[in-house]
């Protein structure tokens, strides 16, 4: 481990070590005010650098000053190389069993009677 590591510094962008020795992700999202986007907390500082990089490419393209530059095509690739992925993604919401039953009852009569 180095001075710099240490006294807590790190030296990737978006990276901060914690006290207890943990390394923190975080990312400014220019697009609602400079609010700071939580990326997660990650056991070396390389682990965190590299969330960040990923971050930065999804929210600014090629244009993302990136920790790994050599790696870039990486993030590339992992976001399609910016076309949809053509992915539909679906949201469920936890709901009461009743609820649950309701809806499907519902659903089988329906098919019941377009049968007849």
């Amino acid at each position: 481990m180095d001075k710099d590591e240490q006294r807590g510094e790190t030296r990737y962008r978006g990276v901060r070590r914690r006290p207890w020795g943990k390394y923190a992700a975080e990312i400014r999202d220019s697009s609602r005010q400079g609010t700071r986007v939580w990326l997660g907390t990650f056991g070396t500082a390389e682990e965190a650098a590299r969330a960040y990089d990923r971050a930065a490419y999804a929210m600014r393209g090629k244009y993302a000053v990136l920790n790994f530059p050599e790696d870039g095509h990486l993030y590339s690739a992992e976001s399609g190389g910016g076309s949809s992925s053509g992915r539909e993604v679906i949201e469920f919401e936890y709901l009461d069993d009743k609820v649950l039953e309701h809806m499907l009852d519902f659903d089988e009569k329906e098919n019941k009677s377009s049968d007849d």
